[in-house]
């Protein structure tokens, strides 16, 4: 995309004293470089040491990075005239995003730029697999011809089953229909529409499809919902010929029960480039499922290619030329975009009603009921100070990303200010803003209230949720009031509110080595009684709905569906849902 096509309003070419200044401290390539070099001053050192980069960082607009360097609260706190934080890739878990927010500054990546990457790397695994490539290549290099002993399988007419159909999961689609397969998708979000478009049948029960599958792929972001979302009981019903794949993250398989499967021959192999410790631990399962006979293994190459490595330069490049000359980036991180003066202003609001849209998918979509969010209507009420705002827009879009994230291979990165109203027409989703300025018994400056409205037989879900300085807070959930930060991995309890429950949860959590780093407790809002939401999971008397209450813990340690069902067998516990924020 040529320059001009980003920007608002043309660039200059100052003189070099006064050009705002870019610091890029690890490779970029040449063209994303071209993109840049006429406006800024770029300086690029080489094997530049954290000291010298939080002692050089203050007089820089601009950062741009990969992988190598390590963007830390102290650095962002230096940055006084750091602008944005441009990582070259997908991953931005060497910048302390969170300090990067609280800072005004925006951090943005490439999260489309490797979808072809990752695709054909997908597909590369399942030829490898399927035809017994490596283990080929390694016995003729050893003075072997072993033809008779890996002979394999066809691809053509097979079934290869696709959980999560986003940008990556519908390439792997597109590609498989190519080589002649039937593909068959899990995605409760996806457009049945776009589906059909590509020659995908969906279903909608992980039940329904695990049987079918030759080859299993999975492209989903690692939530509380997918870690361990294949195991042992999963791997049981499968094919015994089937194989599986997975180019998205370590953790949506059990490591430990996939290995299981390849030893008793519940499965016959895998293809992996992703695992929950990289490089493998020593003695790890991972390190194990590496060297299995069975598995064709990979050292995370899913967006190792030149053409991704460019793409990604190019994008980042573009995007920070737009933010220095004042507009929209369209890969934001830590924020829908929004537009550097109104960042700070909006910034806490951004955040909350992001988490708010998260918290929602995630925390209902452990409800039997929950049937997905499409479909849906949303209102987002806006209360007090905050009614007075007329650019909303970044709200919308943080309710959309909110919404999606937990749900979307790409995690939400690629909801924007400009294609959220595009995004949540693709899910089905219909949102309103509605603006209150008069609201006599507020307690807070500002409120804000996510109300959904279920479809025939459900019924709908209440959140608000309030700034105080910087910090976010939830103060509704449904039926109850609370006070709560939504942030980490949180376990919500629905239950009695009886003697005993927080110590026979905090026994349960114990014993499995996981940390209570706070608890709120959220009392049933008696004037709303029993004509709200009917969040209740079971059947009981009014004496006990009136006796109801939510247990919220943040908590340090995973929390696996071992645990889960232990919390739901303690008894007067209602329900459990896990939520990562």
């Amino acid at each position: 995309m040529a320059p001009s096509a980003l920007l608002d309003a043309p660039l200059t070419t100052d003189s070099p004293s006064d050009r705002p200044k870019i610091l890029i401290p690890e490779k970029v390539s040449p063209d994303g470089l071209a993109l840049l070099s006429p406006y800024f001053e770029i300086h690029q050192p080489k094997n530049l040491s954290a000291e010298d980069l939080l002692s050089q960082i203050p007089t820089y607009q601009a950062l741009i990075i990969r992988s190598e360097t390590k963007v830390t609260a102290s650095v962002l706190a230096a940055a006084t005239k750091l602008k944005v934080v441009a990582r070259a890739g997908v991953g931005v878990d060497n910048v302390d995003v969170g300090a990067a927010t609280k800072n005004g500054i925006i951090v943005v990546n490439s999260p489309s730029g490797n979808i072809v990457a990752a695709a054909e790397h997908t597909i590369a695994l399942l030829m490898a697999v399927a035809r017994n490539v490596p283990a080929g290549d390694r016995s003729l290099r050893n003075g072997g011809w072993e033809r008779s002993k890996l002979v394999g399988t066809e691809v053509g007419g097979k079934t290869l089953g696709i959980i999560g159909l986003g940008k990556v999961g519908l390439k792997v689609a597109r590609m498989g229909v190519g080589l002649g397969m039937k593909v068959v998708a899990l995605d409760p979000y996806a457009s049945p529409e776009i589906a059909a478009a590509a020659n995908v049948s969906l279903v909608g029960k992980l039940e329904e499809l695990l049987p079918k599958v030759d080859f299993l792929t999975i492209h989903t972001p690692l939530i509380a919902s997918t870690l361990d979302l294949i195991s042992t009981k999963e791997l049981a019903t499968m094919k015994k010929t089937a194989k599986v794949l997975n180019v998205a993250r370590g953790g949506v398989y059990n490591e430990s029960a996939l290995l299981e499967a390849l030893e008793a021959g519940t499965i016959a192999g895998a293809g992996l480039d992703v695992f929950t410790s990289e490089p493998p631990s020593p003695g790890s399962p991972a390190e194990a499922l590496c060297r299995h006979p069975k598995v064709v293994a990979t050292p995370h190459l899913g967006a190792s290619t030149v053409e991704a490595q460019e793409n990604v330069s190019l994008d980042v490049c573009a995007q920070v030329l737009s933010i220095l000359n004042g507009g929209l980036p369209t890969s934001a991180v830590n924020a829908p975009l929004i537009l550097p003066e109104e960042y700070k202003k909006l910034q806490p609001f951004v955040r909350l009603i992001e988490k708010m849209g998260s918290l929602y998918t995630q925390h209902y979509s452990s409800k039997a009921s929950f049937s997905g969010i499409g479909g849906k209507k949303f209102e987002l009420i806006y209360e007090g100070e905050l009614a007075a705002i007329s650019n909303t827009r970044p709200l919308f879009a943080a309710l959309v990303k909110g919404l999606t994230s937990a749900i979307s291979d790409s995690g939400g990165r690629d909801v924007n200010i400009v294609n959220a109203s595009l995004i949540a027409k693709e899910k089905g989703l219909i949102i309103n803003e509605t603006h209150t300025r008069e609201s006599t018994d507020l307690v807070y400056a500002s409120l804000v209230t996510l109300r959904a409205s279920g479809r025939a037989g459900e019924s709908g879900k209440l959140i608000s949720g309030y700034v105080s300085g910087k910090a976010i807070y939830i103060s509704r959930l449904d039926r109850f009031n609370t006070s709560f930060v939504p942030e980490g991995t949180l376990l919500v309890l629905h239950n009695y509110d009886e003697p005993g429950k927080i110590g026979g949860v905090g026994g349960i959590l114990g014993r499995h080595g996981i940390n209570i780093k706070y608890m709120s407790v959220a009392a049933l809002d008696r004037g709303r009684g029993r004509s709200g939401s009917g969040e209740m999971s079971v059947e009981h008397s009014d004496s006990e709905a009136e006796n109801e209450a939510l247990m919220i813990l943040g908590v340090q340690g995973a929390v696996g569906k071992e645990v889960e069902a232990e919390l739901r067998e303690e008894k007067g516990i209602l329900d459990v849902s896990v939520v990562r924020l």
